[in-house]
This record gives C-alpha cells, structure tokens and sequence, in this order.
C-alpha cells in the first residue's frame, strides 16, 4: 500500500508499511558489531610513576606480571607524555594535543581560554566512543579527572564525566588524587557512592581491580564475543602515599641504601638491559634550587631511617599496582582470551618532587605551606604511621629523581624526568616478534600516537563526526609500524611541550627545552640537547648550535599557535574561576538524611573566609549522642559531637588533633552553634554556643585549605574517613540518634589577603594533578 503524505514517522524506516503486520515486513536498525576475532583492548594507566620504577625498566621492586608483560611485548624506551595527568589523559584517550583538547593544565583551575577550558568539548571524541561505535563494550576504572572540580557535584553539567565520553561503565574517582583506605567520594557510573563507613581491609587499589574483574566476567557471561576495551587508570602512585602493611613488610629494610645507591643500581640494570646504547651516562643528582636533592651519605641517621620508610611505602604501592595488572590478566586468561588482548602498561608523567626536601607527614598541608613556611610546619610524626591512613605522607624528592632514573628533574617539568615514562606493550596473537628480538624500541613516540595506534590494531575507523559536528583529527600518528619492526622509523617527528612556561620542542632527535623562568613566563633560557647522542640531556650544546635553538624556538612557537597553547598561564591565572562559581559560596541549610557534600562545594562555605554552623535540633533529650556535623577526614577536618552527655569539638589539623569539650548538654536544647573567625597566620578562633550562650572556645587552629578537607560534609553521622580517630575507634561512624532536623552553613567575608589565597591555590592545583 501507499502510506498517505500526512503519515508521520515512517521516513526512515527500511521495511514495508502496511495496515496489519500481516501485510508488512519489519526493518531493525544495525547494532554496531566488531569483526569476528577483535583483539580485547587493555589500557593501565599509573599516576605519577617514574621511568624506573618497574622491572622492564630497571626496578628492583618486583614485578613479575610486567616482567611477563614485557618478554611477550615490546618496550618503547623513548615513549613521551605530558608534565601533568589531566593534560596526558586527555590526549591519551583523544589521541590530539593537550592544549587543542582543552587540557593546557589539571582539571582544578578555570581561566576561561580555549586552551583551558578543562572539559572534553563537543567536537572531540574520545578512544572510547570510537570503539564503542565499532562493536566494543567499554569499561573505566580508577582515575578520571577530565572533569573540572567545579562539576562534580549533583546539578552541575556531566558532559565530560566517563560514561557520558564512551565508556557502558565506571567505577573510580573523578577528582586527581584520593585517600586509598578512605577515599572522599567514589562514583558509580553516574553518580557518588554513598557510602558511612569503609571496611576494616578496604584498600582502593583492590576495590577498583575487583570492579574490574566484575565487569569482564559480567560481560562475558551475557556476550561470550564482544570485544572490550578496559581502561584502568589507577590512582597510584600519586600521593598521599599508603599502602596495605602486608605489602609494606615485603620492603623493609630494602632501601636502607639510599637513593644515591638505589639509582646507580637502576642504571646499570636498564642498560644491561639495552634500554639505552652504549656510552649513555646517568645524570648527576639535581643541584638546582628547587629541585635539588642531597647525597644520602650526608643525611643523619635519623633521617636516612625515616627517608627509606617513605620508599618501602612507594615500592608496596608498585607491588601492588603489579598485583592488580595480575589478576586482570589471569581473569582474561582464565576466559582464553589473553593471546588476544592487547594490554599497554604506561604512565601519565615522571616522578614527583611534591614531598620537598624532607619529605611531608601531610600531603594536604604542604601544598599550602608557601606564605608562611611556620604555617603548619612537618612537626616530628610516628614514623611506624607512614604508609598508613593515619597519615598523608609523600617522599622525599630524592626518590623522585630515583624514579626518574636515569633522567633530570620531575613531573611538571618538559626534561625527561617529568615526561619520559615506562611503555609495555603485549599482543601475543598480533605483535610476534622475530628470533633475536629483545622488544626494544628506541624510537621517538608521544601520547597521542596510543589512540590511533590501537584503533589501527583493532581494525577500527574513527567517525568523522560527533553530534553533528566535523571531529578535530588526530595529531598523534600511528606507531603500530614501529612495534612490528624494530628497524622501523617514527612517523612523530615533531612535539611541543608547554606546562606553566615550562616548555619544549623536538624535532628529528633534537629537543630545546626550558624550564619556567620566573618572574616572566614568556622569556624562556633555552637549553639545547642531541638526544640521539645524549638522551639524558646531560650536554646543553645551545651556544654551540644557536641557528638550531632559533629553529626549533620558532617551531615552538608555530605549534603554540596551532595548538591553542597561548595565553601562557601565569600563577594568577591559575587561580582564576569563573563568576558563577561564587554562587557555591552561599548559605545552605542541609538537612538530616542529605548524603555527603562533594569536596569543592563543601570547601567554598569554609575556605579562608568567617563561616557559621547551626545545628537545630527538635529539642536534646538525655541519651541523644552522636555526630551532629563533620568535615573532612583524617587529613584535616573538623567536628562537633554529643557524648555521654557532652557536647564536644574537634579539629584535625592535617593529622594534629585538637579538641575542646564545652560540659554538659542542657536538656531540651535546641541549637548549637560553631562560628568560625579568620585570625592572623592562617588561623581560625572558633567558639561553641548552645541556644545563643557561648559555651566554649577553641582558639588559634590551623585554617583547612589547599584541598582540605579532603571530604565533604555529613550531617549527623561522621561518614567515610574519621576525623578523629580515637573516636572512630569507640564509637564508629557514630550516627546521631536524636531528632536532628538540618545544620546551616553561612559562610562570612575572606579574611586572607588575596595574593596569599593565590600562592596556595596554585600549589594546591598543581599538586592535585
């Protein structure tokens, strides 16, 4: 039959119409489908690992699944990222440049440029959509952090969170760094687990491998052949460092030898292992300011006992991130399928000097010590508490630059040190090597080169559009030529690098870099090296060859241009957010039963300014106990609590308990009040009232900020990580069992000078990464 002209919505359809099913033949539209044999995909992604922190490239730590990774695949020695994690994730998973992909900087700042725009934009897909349209099921784990932290929280605009850039599933944390035994807030697909309390054992790095494992078997329980692609970013190593004790006890006394010892051994392991060609040198230990590190042998004992305990934390961490590749493998061998997967283990950026000199007992305070280094100061801590959830530890420097072994410098800088990372590949049924054949490959290869060479294995075509709009092209190249045959030539010749003035350039084994030079960041001191002959970038030959630092600083600038690189960040940009954000700093009344607050929309009713609370209560009766507000956790927090009768006050200052208990409750109370006052050296005065009687004090304590409090707010319970811990430890999660109707946070004016919010900002930011 005909259908009439006035019909509606049958355009498209590629069957017949008729009146009755009968007389019609239905049409389904195509699912997408993977061509028969489509390997597995496999991408583990480590935070801030150095190039030397694993066996395939010089590690003592043991690392046998890696080890086994490594002699089925092939090692790419001269494998490139970015400076920093938010920037090399977004070009990992877009296969184009940081800056064009709107990641110039950590998803913790918003300047407003194109280049920082620090969300996934409209005409930018993604690896995982990509294979998604391809016939591929698509899982995420562990880090994120492509999402500005202005939206994480309920309300605000999803578009870049995982699920909605490719991926059926995910589990992790959207932020750049978590507790591993407390995380602040996980997410589940869509939406924040709500969760009081963490098992005894719980250990974040376990959790995001069970999840893991979940979803392969859950796959293959219901599509015995769709191809998956996993993509496990781990929030290891970043810091604060913490490790399971069992993990830890397997290190001890392993590193009593010192970074010095520690780095020649590593050394001498890669080029054994032919990571590097004859004549190579290591280079000497940073002496810069800033950057510098000590000779172990001129440390105290003291502080050689203490400094080698931050390492056996770190190298657990390793073990453990080791463990974790373990069991991913053995579920997909289990299945019959690891000949044909292909799984890449590699880094976002090289090892960090976060810890400073000494190393830090808080992770969260030393981002905030820069006005005034007395602030918080790393008074003597429990050393038998580093490694633990009691603690927020980060090493010393030291072990950055071992981590970076044999390279200058650390993450955030464009030198080797800061960008070089590990890169093991395996594809056992795909990428056979020939007789003789080590796996090694010293070719020039660069972040964005993973997506289109794993599409390119895969057998995938990348769309050509995304909702309706012309998709940016792939800067990155396909490598896959390179890991079939180890003669073969890189088809990346050229690279900019730009992180907060820090910047690079390289070009046909030449590579021009600066480092920030302070004051100006526009006026780079170019230093030039031949890493053909000097790939540890020992020898700058910039005098010696000033027509080539004027070709290369003008290729610099040409790809700055091309790639949305400019404006050049400066620290008072960094700080900059955008108007509307000042909207989260408001008054909120929470009601009793409100799940946690997420983390930056709990700092902005606290951070550097006066604030008020009131809990109002439907009048105290004797027996009510509980915790009636906190915020934060065993990294810095506050709380204010009913027990035996009392009424009580807490504040964590970055590990540093303190608390005041203001006597008995007076029956039929109906509010309690904790009013917050700015005092100099970032201090705040607090005092307690009970229905408008100042009750008590707590004066003099340590403002939260740079990132503190690492959790948000709970009304009625202290939920997930313990402010205190002697009270976690009587009471648990201590919910509150009277009749709470809501707690009222009005925050006041700022009362720390705005260049000081600044400086602490920017360190907050950075480290966050």
């Amino acid at each position: 039959m005909t259908i009439p002209p006035h019909a509606r919505g049958y355009e498209d359809f590629g069957g017949r119409i008729g009146r009755t099913i009968d007389d019609s033949t239905p049409e389904w539209p195509p699912t997408p489908t993977a061509a028969p044999g489509s390997p597995n995909i496999v991408v583990v992604l480590i935070d801030d690992m150095g190039y030397s922190d694993i066996g395939p490239f010089g590690s003592e730590i043991d690392t046998p699944n890696l080890d086994r990774l490594a002699a089925s695949g092939v090692r790419l020695t001269n494998y490139h990222t970015t400076p920093l994690c938010s920037p090399s994730r977004a070009a990992l998973l877009t296969g184009v440049n940081p800056h064009r992909a709107g990641y110039g900087f950590v998803a913790n700042a918003d300047p407003g440029f194109p280049g920082l725009r620090l969300e996934l934009s409209d005409d930018t897909q993604t690896l995982p959509e990509i294979l998604r349209a391809g016939g591929y099921a698509t899982f995420a784990l562990g880090k994120w952090h492509l999402v500005r932290d202005a939206n994480l929280r309920p309300g605000a605009g999803r578009d870049s969170w995982p699920t909605q850039r490719g991926f059926d599933r995910y589990y992790g944390s959207l932020e750049g760094f978590n507790s591993f035994f407390h995380p602040n807030q996980l997410t589940s697909d869509n939406s924040a687990v709500d969760i009081e309390e963490y098992p005894d054992d719980y250990y974040l790095t376990d959790d995001l491998t069970d999840k893991a494992v979940s979803y392969i078997k859950d796959l293959r329980a219901h599509d015995a052949d769709k191809p998956f692609f996993l993509y496990f970013a781990h929030v290891a190593m970043h810091g604060p460092l913490q490790a399971k004790e069992s993990d830890i006890a397997k290190y001890r006394g392993k590193y009593a030898q010192g970074w010095d010892a520690v780095r020649a051994d590593r050394f001498a392991g890669q080029l054994a292992q032919g990571l590097f060609p004859e004549g190579t040198q290591q280079v000497p230990r940073n002496v810069e300011p800033g950057f510098d590190v000590p000779e172990w042998d001129s440390l105290s004992p003291d502080q050689q006992r203490r400094f080698a305990k931050y390492m056996e934390v770190y190298a657990a961490m390793v073990d453990s991130v080791d463990q974790s590749v373990g069991r991913i493998l053995d579920t997909i061998e289990s299945l019959g399928e690891l000949d044909n997967t292909i799984v890449v283990f590699t880094s976002d950026n090289g090892g960090t000097a976060e810890g400073g000199p000494e190393g830090t007992r808080s992770y969260l305070a030393e981002f905030a010590r820069i006005p005034d280094p007395d602030w918080v100061g790393d008074v003597p801590h429990n050393e038998s508490l580093i490694g633990s959830a009691q603690l927020g530890v980060h090493y010393p420097r030291g072990w950055g630059q071992a981590s970076n072994t044999p390279f200058r410098f650390y993450k955030g800088q464009s030198f080797a040190g800061g960008v070089r990372v590990p890169f093991v590949l395996s594809w056992p049924d795909g990428l056979r090597k020939e007789s003789g054949d080590n796996g090694v490959r010293d070719q020039f290869a660069y972040v964005t080169d993973l997506a289109p060479t794993l599409l390119s294995l895969a057998g995938v075509e990348a769309p050509t559009h995304r909702k309706g709009l012309p998709v940016k092209t792939f800067d990155g190249v396909d490598a896959s030529p390179l890991l079939r045959d180890r003669a073969a030539e890189s088809a990346h010749t050229e690279q900019y690098t730009e992180m907060v003035g820090n910047r690079g350039f390289y070009r046909d084994g030449w590579k021009l870099l600066a480092l920030h030079p302070g004051a100006d960041v526009d006026a780079p001191q170019w230093q030039l090296f031949d890493v053909r002959t000097d790939p540890t970038e020992i020898h700058n030959v910039a005098e010696k060859y000033p027509d080539k630092v004027a070709e290369l600083s003008a290729g610099w600038d040409e790809s700055a241009w091309a790639n949305t690189v400019f404006p050049l960040i400066t620290p008072t940009g960094l700080a900059t957010r955008r108007p509307a954000e000042q909207a989260l700093g408001r008054p909120v009344r929470i009601l009793a039963g409100t799940p946690t607050l997420e983390r930056y929309r709990s700092s902005k009713l606290i951070a550097y300014r006066d604030f008020d609370i009131r809990v109002d209560l439907d009048g105290w009766s004797t027996g009510d106990e509980g915790v009636l507000v906190a915020h934060g956790d065993p990294q810095g927090g506050y709380l204010l609590y009913i027990e035996d009768g009392h009424l009580v006050f807490g504040v964590n200052s970055f590990g540093r308990y303190d608390s005041v208990d203001v006597g008995p409750v007076p029956a039929g109370a109906r509010s309690i009040e904790v009013s917050a006052v700015v005092a100099p050296h970032l201090r705040w005065n607090f005092t307690i009232s009970v229905d408008g009687t100042v009750v008590g004090e707590l004066l003099d304590q340590v403002q939260l900020v740079g990132m503190a409090p690492w959790t948000g707010i709970s009304v009625g319970v202290d939920a997930r990580g313990p402010v205190s811990w002697d009270l976690r430890r009587r009471r648990g999660p201590f919910r509150y069992t009277g009749d709470l109707t809501s707690v009222t946070y009005t925050p006041g004016p700022v009362g720390v000078p705005a260049a000081a919010v600044r400086e602490i900002e920017r360190e907050a930011e950075y480290a966050a990464d």
